[in-house]
């Protein structure tokens, strides 16, 4: 269970901070809720407390994980599927596991196939969003800001 202040990620929406545990009615049960607020993403999201072990939801990696996911962007291993609703099915399943590296692992794959042949309106908007749910953890983790962030993550993975 995670705590008010907690930094926490989204596998689908990036990180935030718990802003606050609530109770709400649903289909005539009360259920508890984390509202989170998304800051890179400038939303507040509730997510239901009992669901968020099967959505991934897990604690924002420290700054020393960070520095490791940094500094492996270079050495990450892509293999693309050919097949473009292969590749997506597959770039979205590594998306909804949550692990960085993962996520990681799809920003730069979609970056050196946009470089190379270009990507189509489905997987620029994946591609945005997969770098903002990387953005978004490392920036909590590190402390840091969005352009530095980004810059790092673009030299890496150019």
């Amino acid at each position: 269970m995670f705590h008010i202040g907690d930094k926490i990620v989204h596998p689908m929406h990036g990180a935030g901070v718990v802003e606050n545990i609530v109770q709400k009615e649903l289909d005539n049960e009360v259920q508890s809720f984390y509202v989170l607020n998304m800051p890179l993403a400038g939303m507040v999201i509730m997510v239901p407390i009992k669901s968020c072990k099967g959505i991934g939801v897990r604690k924002v990696i420290d700054s020393k994980q960070a520095d490791e996911l940094m500094h492996q962007l270079e050495d990450i291993d892509v293999d693309m599927n050919q097949n473009w609703n292969r590749r997506y099915r597959e770039n979205m399943s590594l998306i909804k596991s949550g692990n960085p590296v993962d996520v990681a692992r799809v920003v730069k794959g979609l970056m050196m196939r946009e470089r190379d042949k270009g990507l189509s309106t489905g997987e620029r908007k994946m591609l945005h969003s997969a770098k903002q749910i990387l953005i978004s953890e490392l920036i909590m983790a590190k402390s840091s800001n969005y352009d530095e962030v980004e810059q790092k993550i673009n030299k890496a993975l150019a």
